[in-house]
Formats: structure tokens, C-alpha cells, sequence
């Protein structure tokens, strides 16, 4: 279609907003396009007039983007690339500015698209920087925090801003991530932005002080909630790591992240006794290194974990001030003979065997290959003889790598080990060895390695690895490895979960590690089609420190062979575990498309729902339970016929952190088993496989109490919520629906339901030796008493503004008023 130049008299803009918006009305889209394109050649000032339409159009944007001025300024874009005579630059300089000040100040919460048309239309980046500043002034003022930025971003006004206040409202807002755009590109943003971000993770960071400083800014409960800093730290490395900024900026975060792997330390060694005490205290020494808070931190944690000997000890080895130590330490250190006044830290020099105990061999997965079939590759000849026998053609190869765990203190982790095994020989790299870690030669047999076709390569969840790679070899940032002929073990063993197959005559086992640790990984797979799984006791090994113990050797060899003999078993008999014949035809994790990979999500995100996880281990067996009651407990929602459980049915475990819950749901008749405070998390595992109990905790312990259970049998509850709103959950969730005779059928103390018959005298008489009753007590002053124990029971169970609020998406009618109501109509007289 021809489009004429703009004529001398022209079309009025009114009379085309009004013929433009009743063709929007009727929705007749195709006329409407031909009458914008027609109208707009008609126009005598097309630019002052496009204005004047935006300006008059019903429905401004307010975050629409389908909107008639939207779609009226999209067409002008489209006819004005077809008319290049219509240009800011041909107008007087003055009605230019007109101009361009009325195209900005229709940039008020509205859509990129609409944004980015006017500043090309209007040439708004070339206007006074005052006029510009002033126009971001007046959004902020107006509560437009994301418009500010956004315009700021488009316009590159960010040198002219400040960067507080521009950034803190939207970090309140939970929107950082607008923020972060904002400093993008430009260094010293960047780096005041994490400084920022570190000073709200000190101790001393109240949220009042920026309450001071934006007064009119509202921010919301959840919003305060992402203001901890917990998860402050968390986007102070994401965004240390991001704009590649040095760590000494960011020191409250560094030390915060030092604590809590501290406290992690703390609990895999004493709590979980997962760690070996070498292996503990390489940790120890890395993570509080010279800061002498975190040495008197730990000092006062192992009086807690480890006894005053062992804090003495470490304290001596820091020389930790008098002032400073822990009540009782200084008394122990003057104590300690001289032989234990140091810290054994263990002696990696010490002869091990290479052949374990027969006890570990009866329990864990052996390396079926002797000492000396085991080559340390620490020279460039060492690496020659290792490319030779690893590079043949039709070869397999089992890769694993191994990194010094840092705990979150560094975000990149540089491999310190890489193990490749073939049959019968195994190849440990070292790459804490300079001479071999950096040279070409090394970086070559790497990169020909992982892209020679004819080797096939066998990993297991190799994504980790690859970054680590990455992170050690900075030439794969920019040109990535070549990835080819390589089998991930991690796909094959998602599809084997996912079929069910029984790996045993006897169906699937339960097996533990070391402290009563549930399989999963790799360990797992081993254990599934292997039968003994892998000693995981030196996986947070420090493998930057030399020389390797055996025991460390022995575990980086074995991650690696297994693979070739898991791939063995898998591929000589593929259709025993629901395999197809060709392995290599799954496809890898890394290798789903974007659609896939969000599908993938949403599924993993539902099976945690259900307490499902794919490559964890095999569930315990249930004891028979009806359809019903199987499918209630194993956290199926109740059909609207089926039929409720009495609480008699259902038997739990309460974690110690949930100890009102358990009083409460015994008060409902509840069989309850509750853990005391001095109880270790994974006694509530060992109560319900013995007694076929529902396991209720919170926090950290659900995910480990969860995969020594079978499907369902372990719930998860908000310790934020106070004991009667745990209650109406838990009964919410298993469907059950207490009576009358229910309420007081158990005892809160001892949780027996039977009760004896004790006269009032007698009861009188015990309360008074117990204390509860004076002996100048009349009946009148004892019946006020009864009278007041139960008003006070009456409150307790009577909803206030406070408790009868329920738990969000719960409906107010149902469980939760019916407890109130039988608890108060049963309370004892």
C-alpha cells in the first residue's frame, strides 16, 4: 500500500482517536490497521498529533500492554519507518523540547515495548540531563520505584542517579533483580550495591533505619522476610560471583556464610558423626582461619558439643584470650597434662592398608584392582603414559573429580583431583601440582578427552564437575569442551527410579552409611545394581592437601571404577532394569531443551510435595493397612465420600522441636511418641520403623528423616505456627476428625488411655504434698481455684484475633472450630 506524505491542512487528531477507538470497540483489527496507517498520512503534524492521541486514549497503560494506545503507537512505529521526512531533528528546536517533554511524561507505569517506541520517536536521550533527572525524581516520588529504574536503565542514566535510592526501594520490594540491571555495565554501582547488601548482614542492621530513610514506602510481610541475612548473604555471593568483585568488600556476608558452615561442622561431626576427625578439623582450621570471633565462636561451640577438654585444646592452639574463653575453659586448660595441651590433627604420613577390614569389605563396594595398579599423575611423563592407555580407541573410561569443599565461602570450586579408570588401571590427576595443573599439554589431553567420539566416558551427575572444570580452566569459559561419546549414569539411573524395578530377589533393602545415613547418588546406584554400596566417610575430604591418605585414594579410585562395573551389569542385562538396549539412547539431563527442563521442574516440584524424590533410597515396607488409611497416610487427599480416620488410627513420632504438638494431639486422643530435648533427630526414624509411625518434624532434620522412611510417612510442618494450628494441619492432612469421646482419651504426660478413678479427697491430699494447694485451702477458695483453671483452659482453647486465624488455604468451617468446640464442651469439671 502507498502511503502520501503528510498533506499542508490536515486530519484532525480527535476525529482519529474517536474513528480509531470505536473500530478497537468492535474489535475489527484488520480495518483498524488501515485506518491508523491512512489516518496518519493525513495528519498535518504527525508527531505533535500522535501525542495528543496517547494523551486522550481511554485505558492508559497501568502495566497493559494490550491497550488501544499501545497499539496505536506500535503502528506509528511501523509508518514512520516508512516516512523517514518525519524526524524530530526537522522541527524547531523549541517545539522539539515541547515535544519531547510531553513524550515523557507519558512514561508512567508502562509496558518496555511502549517505553523504547517513544524514546525512539522523541530522540528522549537527547535531553537536558536536569529535565531527565527531574522526570525520575518525580517517579519515585509518585511510588513509580520500578518505572524509575527501568527508564534509568533505558535512558543510561545510572552515573546521574543514586544508587540507594533507586535500588533499596525495589530490594524491599523483592524485585533485586531490577536492581542488579540497574548496576550492570557499570563497576563502581556494582560494587556499591554488594558493599550495600554486606552492611545489611551485619549484627547490628536493624530494617528501622530504612524505614527512616523511605518513610513512604510500604513493604509487606514476606518482602521484610527476604531481608535476613541468611538469604542477603546468598545474593551478596551470587552477585560477587556475577560482577567478579573481590570478597574483602563484602565481610559481614564472608563472615556470616563462616558461621553457619561452622555450625554445619559442628553438626556433621557431633551431631551426625558423619565426619572423621582429621577430615573435621582440615575443615575447621580453612573455615575460621585468622578471624579471632570465629576462633572464640568455636571454642564456645565445642564447650556445647565436645566437652571443656576439647575446647581448652583449641583454645590453646588459637590463644584465644582469658577475657574471652567460656566459663570453665580457663580452668581446664591449667588442668590439661602437657601431652594434651595440643590438638592432634592427625598424621596423613601413616601407614594405611590398602586392603580395608573384612567388615568394610562385607558392607561397602571394593576396588577390584591392587595398589599398584593405581598411577599418581603429577609430571608431564606421568600424563604421556596416562593419554596413551586412556585416549585408545573403543575404550571406557570412568571419570570422577574431586574439589576442597569450601562451604559456600568461595563460589567457584577449582577440581583438585580428577580420576579416569579403565579396567584394571586407574589414573588419579593431580592437579594441586602447578607444573602439571597449568601446562598446555594438560589443557590439550582435557579438551581431546572429552571430545574424541570413539572413548566412551561414564559419569555420574556430571554437570558439577564440568563447572568445576570451568572454574579451573578458565579457557573453557570462552571456548566450551567439546562434549561428545560421554554417558551420564545419573539419566540411566532417573529412568531405573522411575521404573520401579525390584534390584533384589527379596525386593528393595534399606541401606545406611556409617551413623544411620540413607543412600542416594551414586552410592546408591551401586548398592542397586552392585549390591554393597560406597563408603562415603572422605567425600568432604581436603583434597587440596598432599600427600593423599589412602583411605582418600581408595575412595577417589572406587567413584571411578564403579562406573565401569555398574556399566558392565547395566549393559549385558539392560531389560532387567527396565532399560532400553541401547544406553546411550537417553538422553542426558544437560541435554533437554528449555520447554523439557521447565517440565522437569514442575514434576520434582510436586513429587517434594508428596515427599517423592527421584535417586533416593528404597522405602521401608509399611505394616498392611486398608486402602483408606494406606492412602491418608501416605498423604493422599481424602475423597469428599471417604471415610474419616478416628485419631486412635493414627500413631506418630513428634521431633523435639514439636513437642506442644504432641500434647495437643494427644488431648484429641492422638497416639503420640515425643521426643525429649537431649534425643538425637534420627531417634524419630528408628521409633517409626519399629512402631509404624508417622514421623512429624521441621526445619533442617525433614529432609534426612524423609528418605529413612517409606513414601509419606514423614510430614513437614511450619514451627513459626503455634500448636493448635499444627494440629488442624495434621488432621487436615490424614483425614481425621476427633469426637467427643476422643477429647482427654489420652494422657498428655505419659500418653497411656487408661485412666483410674481417684476421689476428690485423695486428689486434694496429692496437690497439696505436690505443692499446687495450700493447706489453709477451704472447699469455697478450692472451687475459685477450679473455677480459674477453667477460664484459663477456656482461653487457651477459645480462638483470639491472634489464634483463630488458620493456616492460608485452610477454610474456616471444618476441623479447626470443631476441635475448639469439642475440647471446651469436654474440659474436666
Amino acid at each position: 500500500m502507498n502511503h502520501t506524505a503528510p498533506e499542508a491542512v490536515g486530519l484532525d487528531p480527535a476525529v482519529l482517536t474517536d474513528q480509531l477507538f470505536e473500530l478497537w470497540n468492535w474489535k475489527d483489527m484488520q480495518t483498524l490497521h488501515l485506518a491508523a496507517l491512512q489516518g496518519f498520512s493525513k495528519l498535518s503534524e504527525p508527531l505533535e498529533a500522535l501525542l495528543t492521541i496517547l494523551e486522550s486514549c481511554p485505558g492508559k497503560q497501568k502495566g497493559r500492554s494490550y491497550t488501544l494506545g499501545h497499539y496505536i503507537l506500535m503502528e506509528f512505529q511501523t509508518w514512520i519507518n516508512e516516512h523517514p521526512q518525519v524526524t524530530l531533528s526537522l522541527l524547531p528546536e523549541q517545539q522539539a523540547m515541547t515535544l519531547q517533554r510531553r513524550a515523557l511524561s507519558l512514561l508512567t507505569d508502562t509496558q518496555p515495548s511502549f517505553v523504547d517506541s517513544l524514546i525512539n520517536i522523541y530522540q528522549l536521550s537527547s535531553l537536558d540531563l536536569a529535565i531527565l533527572r527531574m522526570h525520575i525524581v518525580w517517579l519515585q516520588t509518585h511510588k513509580c520505584y520500578k518505572e524509575a529504574v527501568v527508564l534509568s536503565v533505558k535512558l543510561n542514566l545510572q552515573k546521574e542517579m543514586n544508587m540507594e535510592e533507586m535500588c533499596v526501594p525495589l530490594i524491599l520490594q523483592d524485585k533485586i533483580s531490577l536492581a542488579e540491571s540497574f548496576v550492570t555495565g557499570h563497576s563502581h554501582l556494582e560494587q556499591q550495591l554488594v558493599t550495600l547488601l554486606d552492611s545489611w548482614c551485619h549484627p547490628s542492621f536493624s530494617v528501622e533505619a530504612i524505614n527512616k530513610q523511605f518513610p513512604r514506602l510500604s513493604v509487606s510481610k514476606h518482602c521484610m522476610g527476604q531481608i535476613k541475612p541468611k538469604i542477603l548473604t546468598k545474593h551478596v555471593f551470587r552477585l560477587v560471583e556475577k560482577f567478579n568483585i573481590n570478597q574483602v568488600l563484602c565481610p559481614n556476608a564472608l563472615r556470616k556464610r563462616r558461621q553457619d558452615s561452622l555450625r554445619f561442622l559442628m553438626y556433621k561431626r557431633f551431631v551426625e558423626k558423619g565426619m572423621t576427625h582429621e577430615n573435621w578439623s582440615d575443615h575447621v582450621q580453612y573455615v575460621v582461619a585468622d578471624d579471632l570471633e570465629l576462633q572464640i565462636q568455636l571454642v564456645e561451640m565445642l564447650v556445647r558439643y565436645g566437652g571443656l577438654q576439647k575446647a581448652s585444646q583449641w583454645s590453646l592452639r588459637y590463644k584465644i584470650p582469658r577475657n574471652r574463653l567460656p566459663h570453665g575453659v580457663w580452668e581446664t586448660q591449667q588442668s590439661l597434662p602437657p601431652h594434651l595441651q595440643q590438638v592432634h590433627l592427625g598424621d596423613s604420613t601413616q601407614i594405611e592398608e590398602w586392603i580395608s577390614s573384612e567388615s568394610h569389605c562385607q558392607k561397602f563396594y571394593q576396588v577390584p584392582i591392587t595398589k599398584d595398579k593405581v598411577h599418581l599423575v603429577d609430571t608431564l611423563d606421568a600424563l604421556q603414559k596416562c593419554r596413551k592407555i586412556v585416549l585408545k580407541d573403543g575404550g571406557i573410561v570412568g571419570v570422577d573429580m574431586e574439589w576442597q569443599p569450601t562451604f559456600g565461602c568461595i563460589s567457584t570450586q577449582k577440581v583438585a583431583l580428577i580420576q579416569l579408570a579403565v579396567f584394571e588401571q586407574a589414573f588419579l590427576l593431580d592437579l594441586c601440582a602447578n607444573e602439571l595443573c597449568q601446562h598446555p599439554d594438560t589443557i590439550s589431553f582435557i579438551s581431546s578427552f572429552f571430545s574424541t567420539r570413539n572413548v566412551l566416558k561414564l559419569g555420574y551427575g556430571m554437570a558439577g564437575d564440568l563447572k568445576c572444570l570451568s572454574s579451573t580452566w578458565h579457557q573453557f569459559l570462552e571456548e566450551p569442551l567439546k562434549m561428545e561419546g560421554v554417558l551420564d549414569l545419573l539419566s540411566i539411573h532417573q529412568q531405573i527410579q522411575r521404573g520401579k524395578v525390584k534390584m533384589t530377589q527379596n525386593g528393595p533393602k534399606e541401606v545406611l552409611v556409617g551413623e544411620d545415613s540413607a543412600e542416594k547418588g551414586l552410592s546408591l546406584l551401586v548398592k542397586q545394581v552392585l549390591g554393597r554400596p560406597l563408603d562415603k566417610t572422605e567425600q568432604m575430604s581436603n583434597w587440596e592437601k598432599r600427600p593423599l591418605r589412602i583411605s582418600q585414594i581408595r575412595y577417589a579410585v572406587a567413584d571411578a571404577y564403579c562406573l565401569l562395573d555398574v556399566y558392565s551389569v547395566l549393559s549385558s542385562n539392560p531389560a532387567w532394569f527396565g532399560l532400553p538396549a541401547d544406553l546411550l539412547s537417553i538422553s542426558s539431563p544437560s541435554k533437554k531443551g528449555g520447554a523439557k527442563k521447565h517440565k522437569d521442574k514442575r514434576t520434582k516440584q510436586m513429587n517434594q510435595a508428596h515427599g517423592k524424590e527421584e535417586c533416593q533410597g528404597p522405602q521401608r515396607v509399611s505394616p498392611p493397612r486398608s486402602d483408606i488409611e494406606k492412602g491418608l497416610l501416605c498423604g493422599k487427599k481424602p475423597s469428599e465420600d471417604s471415610p474419616a480416620l478416628p485419631p486412635q488410627q493414627l500413631r506418630v513420632v513428634c521431633d523435639n522441636m514439636l513437642q506442644g504438638l504432641g500434647r495437643y494431639l494427644r488431648c484429641l486422643g492422638v497416639d503420640v511418641v515425643m521426643l525429649e530435648n537431649t534425643d538425637d533427630h534420627r531417634e524419630a526414624a528408628t521409633l517409626a520403623q519399629a512402631e509404624g509411625r508417622v514421623i512429624l518434624t521441621c526445619g533442617q532434620p525433614y529432609q534426612s528423616l524423609k528418605s529413612q522412611v517409606g513414601e509419606g510417612r514423614c510430614l513437614s510442618l511450619d514451627c513459626s505456627e503455634k500448636a493448635r494450628d499444627q494440629a488442624v494441619r495434621v488432621l487436615r492432612h490424614f483425614n481425621v476428625q476427633p469426637t467427643p469421646r476422643d477429647i482427654f482419651s489420652r494422657c498428655q504426660a505419659c500418653n497411656s488411655d487408661q485412666y483410674v478413678a481417684v476421689p476428690r479427697e485423695d486428689m486434694a491430699r496429692m496437690l497439696k504434698q505436690k505443692g499446687f494447694l495450700q493447706n489453709q485451702d477451704t472447699p469455697h477458695t478450692q472451687q475459685k481455684f477450679h473455677q480459674q483453671e477453667e477460664e484459663k483452659l477456656d482461653d487457651a482453647l477459645t480462638p483470639t484475633d491472634e489464634t483463630s486465624e488458620l493456616p492460608r488455604n485452610y477454610k474456616t468451617d471444618g476441623v479447626a472450630p470443631t476441635v475448639d468446640r469439642l475440647m471446651r464442651s469436654s474440659k474436666l469439671h
